[in-house]
């Protein structure tokens, strides 16, 4: 299967929470982080998810906020690293942040945000993520 989505982040599965409906996973990548997501828990049991599995934590680009010096934020992730990359375009830009270990996040936000944001290569920025806006893959 191919994605249209570039964030793309594997890692393995650390935490399965299951509430009466909902379950909060937690994939754990290499370099530490860690991503947040909501799936139900219809979707555990059909993912055959358990503590150690390999998962993919899947993000659109446009589901990314970005943020500096983030201090509290009721999204779940919060992803802090440097801006690698800036893809201007008329109205939206392409924002990436590497994470460090390889990993890099993708966010389309809009040319002014980037500006008022004094977003530059090398800045450091957080990329923001609610859980329930990530979707978790398996092989």
């Amino acid at each position: 299967m191919k994605l249209s989505t570039r964030n793309q982040l594997k890692g393995t599965i650390s935490s399965i929470t299951e509430g009466a409906v909902n379950a909060e996973v937690v994939i754990s990548l290499p370099n530490g982080t860690t991503i947040v997501l909501v799936i139900t828990n219809a979707a555990v049991k059909n993912l055959e998810l358990e503590l150690g599995k390999t998962a993919y934590a899947l993000i659109k680009s446009s589901n990314v906020i970005i943020g500096i010096d983030v201090q509290k934020i009721s999204a779940r992730n919060v992803l802090t690293g440097k801006v690698s990359s800036i893809l201007e375009g008329a109205v939206n830009n392409d924002v990436s942040i590497h994470l460090g270990g390889g990993y890099t996040i993708a966010a389309v936000i809009t040319k002014s945000s980037v500006a008022s944001l004094g977003l530059e290569i090398g800045t450091i920025a957080s990329a923001i993520i609610k859980a329930s806006d990530v979707i978790l893959a398996v092989d």
